[in-house]
């Protein structure tokens, strides 16, 4: 087994990625690659890798979803009682990574995540499906749980309860923008050379640099 997998290898050879060529807003070049993302038809091309560490600095990883994009940041929610939620009320600093592998790229941010208002979380709940409004209410987020009954039965629950009118917002759901300090480009590329391109913040200008792969 060991030696099949060290023998899986693929040559990148769909793009190149240089500065001449690269907006020098990485906002700007993000939204480029993540439209050709959408075009591409990748499976949920806004599904990013979130990365957070504990009190003792062991990291964590999951994947969510980017639900709002501006030129401040990017936006995902979930509920604040989660353990992702706990860390990043501890440490701020957080890390993102969208995968995109059937275009031979990689996107990785680092960046503060913050809190977003509560009509901004309310605006986007609203716009939910009724059962993704109604699994807001059921599940509480990272706990132990006996069954998967446990949520069958409270999913009951929330139906009865919430039978008539509209599904309030949880006050432990909402939404995080990730403010960025850096983007990392990563375009694969022929004999492992691949094309690495960093833009980091200095004051209120990026500073765009390569990267050896």
């Amino acid at each position: 087994m060991t030696d099949t997998i060290a023998d899986l290898r693929k040559e990148y050879t769909k793009a190149s990625l240089d500065i001449e060529s690269a907006d020098s807003n990485p906002f700007k070049q993000f939204e480029r690659w993540f439209q050709e993302a959408q075009k591409g038809e990748l499976l949920e091309p806004n599904a990013m890798v979130l990365s957070t560490t504990d009190k003792s600095g062991q990291p964590f990883q999951r994947t969510v979803l980017m639900k709002a994009l501006d030129t401040d940041g990017i936006v995902f929610y979930t509920n604040y009682k989660s353990r992702k939620a706990q860390q990043i009320e501890e440490n701020h600093q957080v890390s993102i990574l969208f995968p995109w592998y059937a275009m031979e790229r990689q996107v990785c941010i680092q960046g503060v995540a913050e809190k977003v208002s509560t009509a901004t979380s309310l605006k986007y709940f609203t716009s939910r499906p009724h059962g993704s409004q109604l699994g807001a209410w059921v599940s509480q987020q990272s706990s132990v749980i006996s069954s998967r009954n446990v949520l069958e039965m409270k999913l009951a629950e929330m139906k009865r309860k919430f039978k008539e009118g509209k599904v309030p917002l949880p006050d432990f759901w909402g939404g995080y923008k990730i403010k960025p300090t850096s983007f990392e480009f990563w375009q694969g590329r022929q004999s492992r050379l691949h094309d690495r391109l960093l833009y980091e913040k200095e004051s209120e200008n990026w500073k765009a640099s390569r990267l050896a792969p």
